[in-house]
């Protein structure tokens, strides 16, 4: 029967469908026989849980809620007592804004006369054009504007004709889809909500889908073509789901899976209308697509690969796409592509890409363990054997966070690690709900009849807030998994491999996805929304660059003389050891032809270590003082031979550059050994670049490139910023801004730095303002003046963060700037963007293998339809495919035509110190990532020596924001050297 309800959300009365629920067999059970699970209802006993229950639903469907509750009954893996009522705390009052910031921007900022020039009108608003910033109701609104493209792009270099990895995508903008938001309880996984979804549309397409396909994410938003009968639907569906039933052997490795059995479960759907829309112009004028458009056309193009691959993020992965190969360690590469839906000066269009990710391989955790750490690998053979506390760490960190499945019943359940016990297995006890205490081992026996064979092993803990326990041997890693981890140098190599494929290579692999079964266009979807792929790549024109001329013969002025050094030798064999005097004549030669001369008045030996100092921090900061104390403590550099690699680098440097206040070189004694010349080379121009000297200037002065802009009397700051983050599965770790200003002019080729820690996962810079007032500072002590212009270029910046980075750390640059006296330089903000996957390839059949060239640029077609931005390849593609740079500017007070910034940020490409070739992205950017990076390494060493090498609980458990770990402060003789490089 149908009723009219109100919907308190839209204000509107829509109609109730009827509940459509699968014919049940038998009838209820009285109601003292009902068994609830008591985490569904913990404050209540079973009858007052009933109650509860049936006085939330309607009393003609009862019954089927009763079955579909009663489905929760008995699925812990273990007995758990009943939880304690935890009422919701009580709302609090947000707080106030905070004052300092609106006293922060109500300063107006004076204008000095050299900037009195014609500037870029680009306002916040109107009435000033600085900045007008609205206080509505206690928040603060900018109304900034994106920088606009200032020409139809550039005109500069020889043309070239390209292929992009973008397809161009055609709509109708008269189809209407229609929104519908899905609730499935229990709240199933993407692969069984897709399950639910496709038999809902087998049973009910014809009748409540009005025949149609519907698009499905997976989670809760479903798109139609069609509108569906009713505004409000509810549907009960039984679900065969294939169990989990695999016997293992004593040494832990799986045997053949069982025939997989079904179990019915039954979900409740409900579905309701929240919006509808299509893809009509509102004006004449070019206006972005809505947003909500945009993400229902990325579903529905994304529905095929989805249903025939494993979905992670934005990338489908398949073995179909050329198979699974094993990197080590207990895990797997597979190949798969890249999907993405940009609006372009084209229109729509969908960018594809090769993708290769590393999974956790599915096999039995015991096995997984044998391959993963070394120490293990006899564990089958020694079933007895306990961890020490070093090991129970690395096992602790080797399968926190990753999601298992048991063995020892049918079920399909899967439980997340979120630790180990602290007893083993053999000692371990448990309460069940009764609150009788219970062995572990006593009770897999009484249960399952299953003897644990790995009694000295924790087990594993799958509950963040209560005991809940499984043994090691019972569990199995799920499929499908991506490894988010740090992947290990030969594992790194191994899928760098597998993605290393030559320009025409990876063109044909694109063509493939696109034209194969997996493609996004070879599904049901595309055709129902009247939407048309194409399957070629887009044409279109690029052009290249002229590279800049360098200054082969370097000034004396521009190195350093005379620096006083010392060797430290960590670990090595005896043959090893030996090559260190034939190592320092080539170091040393090849450094006074680059202009660098290393002392030959050094230390008088070298310091020969075993490799376990690294292990020991106050050992090693001991052993640096010492060698200090040996030149007189007027030492400028120690080059390290190490080994091997060793996580007691990230000591070394932290001790080095902050309490013993040297730079460091390090180096490994396999390389030395070889004494390969370009090795060399390459170690002579970073220890060149740490020691204050500089490489690389331009022949002809940056002013000169761009006279209308530029002048010698009128210095320009080029800075560069980035965040680095903790890994994925870390939860409190601060995150690490950087950010790096040039202190010359013009040649604009010597950095310094500034660091700070800050909120854990916070993108937007927060001490901003202080580090560039500090690297202002520092510009002016260098030249005696201010620049007149900066140009900031900002890294990591995803899009959807671009307008709320421009309005929060553009301010803070103007904050900096307000600091001195009628001082207000003119700004240009610029987004760098590395990790994107944009592939540009060369049309000529003839040299299809070749990579673009360096210089070649594009800002046409496949670029924004309005705003300023282009791609550039600055660098030139040895392995592999090159990636070029996207530059995206954000605000442009400078009005740079799009050829004066293609050519500026081109040949600041030359300029970087560690390198006589272009670099791939422009040097201030670099420096910062590469400032961050040094940042992090700080932290997260600090962070292992303090929690012993382990996550530290409070991770887990903690309650509100994480602290944050302030940097050590750096030694002032290393501070503004380029000791990151």
């Amino acid at each position: 029967m149908e009723e009219k309800t109100k919907n308190h959300h839209t204000n509107k009365h829509i109609r109730n469908s009827k509940s459509r629920t699968p014919l049940l067999h038998k009838p209820p059970p009285p109601f003292h026989h009902v068994h609830t699970n008591p985490l569904l209802f913990p404050s209540s006993s079973p009858h007052q849980s009933l109650n509860l229950l049936s006085t939330s639903i309607h009393s003609s469907h009862y019954y089927y809620y009763y079955c579909f509750y009663s489905q929760f009954h008995n699925t812990l893996p273990l007995p758990l007592p009943p939880l304690p009522f935890h009422p919701s705390p009580p709302l609090l009052p947000l707080p106030p804004p905070d004052q300092r910031f609106f006293n922060s921007i109500s300063k107006p900022l004076s204008l000095p006369p050299v900037v009195e020039r014609k500037q870029k009108k680009q306002v916040f608003e109107h009435k000033d054009n600085i900045r007008n910033i609205k206080v509505i109701s206690g928040s603060t609104e900018a109304a900034l504007v994106v920088a606009k493209r200032p020409d139809s792009g550039g005109q500069e270099g020889s043309v070239i004709y390209l292929l992009a990895n973008h397809f161009l995508v055609k709509f109708d903008p008269s189809q209407k889809i229609y929104h519908y938001n899905v609730d499935i309880t229990p709240h199933p996984s993407k692969e069984i909500a897709r399950m639910i979804k496709q038999k809902l549309v087998e049973t009910e397409g014809k009748d409540s889908f009005s025949g149609s396909v519907p698009a499905f994410d997976g989670r809760q938003n479903m798109y139609s073509p069609v509108e569906f009968q009713e505004d409000k639907l509810e549907f009960f569906v039984n679900l065969p789901i294939q169990t989990c039933k695999t016997l293992m052997k004593c040494g832990g490795d799986l045997r053949e899976k069982q025939p997989q059995k079904k179990v019915d479960k039954l979900f409740r759907v409900s579905m309701r209308l929240v919006s509808k829309f299509d893809g009509k112009k509102q004006s004449e004028s070019w206006t972005p697509l809505p947003q909500e458009y945009i993400h229902a056309l990325d579903v529905i193009l994304r529905e095929n690969p989805t249903e025939k691959c494993t979905s992670i993020g934005r990338s489908f992965y398949s073995s179909s796409m050329g198979g699974s190969k094993e990197i080590g360690g207990g895990s797997v590469g597979l190949r798969g592509f890249f999907q993405s839906l940009r609006q372009t000066q084209q229109g729509l269009a969908l960018n594809i890409d090769l993708s290769i990710a590393a999974f956790h391989e599915s096999i039995g955790v015991i096995a997984y363990l044998q391959k993963k750490l070394e120490f293990l690998k006899d564990l089958s053979r020694n079933k007895g054997r306990e961890l020490s506390l070093e090991e129970r760490r690395e096992v602790e960190k080797a399968l926190k966070n990753i999601r298992v499945f048991v063995c020892h019943r049918e079920t399909v359940q899967r439980y997340r690690v979120f630790g180990l016990t602290e007893e083993i297995t053999e000692s371990l006890w448990f309460q069940d709900r009764d609150g009788k205490q219970l062995r572990v081992m006593s009770y897999f026996k009484d249960h399952y009849g299953y003897e644990i064979q790995f009694k000295s092993l924790p087990c594993l803990q799958i509950s963040r807030t209560r005991p809940c326990y499984l043994p090691m041997e019972l569990c199995v890693i799920c499929e499908g998994q991506k490894f988010l981890g740090k992947l290990s140098d030969d594992q790194t190599a191994k899928i760098m491999q597998m993605g290393c494929q030559r320009p025409n290579e990876r063109k044909d692999t694109i063509d493939k996805v696109m034209s194969g079964p997996v493609g996004p266009s070879s599904g049901k979807q595309t055709r129902e929304f009247n939407l048309e792929v194409s399957r070629e790549m887009t044409l279109l024109k690029g052009r290249v660059l002229q590279p800049p001329k360098l200054k082969l013969d370097r000034p004396r002025s521009l190195v350093v003389k005379g620096t006083r050094w010392a060797l430290m030798s960590i670990g090595g064999s005896s043959d090893q050891k030996s090559t260190v005097p034939k190592f320092i004549h080539e170091l040393t030669q090849k450094c006074e032809h680059l202009g660098v001369f290393l002392s030959k008045n050094t230390t008088s030996t070298t310091f020969f270590e075993p490799s376990h100092i690294l292990n020991n921090v106050s050992l090693l900061e001991l052993k640096l003082k010492e060698i200090q104390r040996a030149a007189s403590s007027n030492l400028q550099l120690i080059i390290c031979v190490m080994e091997r690699k060793h996580k007691g680098y990230g000591d070394l440097k932290r001790i080095a550059e902050t309490k013993i206040g040297v730079v460091t070189q390090c180096c490994l004694y396999p390389n030395i050994t070889k004494l390969n010349s370009q090795f060399v080379s390459n170690l002579a121009l970073k220890i060149n670049a740490k020691i204050g000297g500089t490489m690389s200037e331009l022949y002809n002065s940056i002013p000169s490139h761009i006279p209308r802009l530029f002048r010698l009397d009128e210095p320009v700051i080029f800075m560069g910023a980035d965040v680095t983050h903790p890994h994925p599965f870390d939860d409190c770790s601060p995150s690490v801004a950087a950010v790096v200003g040039s202190i010359n002019w013009p040649e604009a080729n010597r950095y310094v730095s500034r660091m700070r820690s800050q909120t854990h996962r916070q993108e937007i810079i927060q001490d901003l303002d202080v580090m560039v007032k500090e690297l202002l500072e520092d510009f002016h002590k260098a030249l005696k003046k201010l620049p007149n212009r900066i140009i900031f270029f900002r890294d990591g910046v995803s899009e959807t963060q671009f307008k709320k980075v421009l309005q929060e750390e553009l301010q803070s640059i103007k904050a900096a700037c307000s600091n001195f006296d009628h001082y207000n330089p003119t700004i240009t903000f610029a987004v760098v963007q590395k990790r994107h996957h944009t592939r540009l390839f060369r049309r000529d059949p003839v040299c299809h293998h070749e990579n673009i060239p360096p210089g070649t640029v594009v800002d046409t077609v496949i670029t924004h339809p309005k705003e300023f931005d282009f791609y550039l390849c600055s660098h030139l593609g040895v392995k592999g495919t090159s990636r070029p740079t996207h530059y995206h500017i954000l605000w442009d007070e400078n009005e740079f035509t799009s050829d004066e910034l293609q050519r500026l940020v081109y040949n600041l490409c030359y300029t970087f110190v560690r390198c006589t070739k272009p670099v791939s992205i422009v040097p201030p950017a670099y420096y910062a990532h590469l400032a961050a990076y040094r940042g992090r390494l700080y932290i997260e060493r600090s962070s292992e020596l303090t929690s012993g090498g382990s996550m530290n609980p409070s991770c887990v458990s903690r309650v509100g924001p994480p602290k944050t770990i302030p940097l050590p402060k750096l030694s002032d003789n290393v501070k503004n050297l380029m000791f990151y490089c």
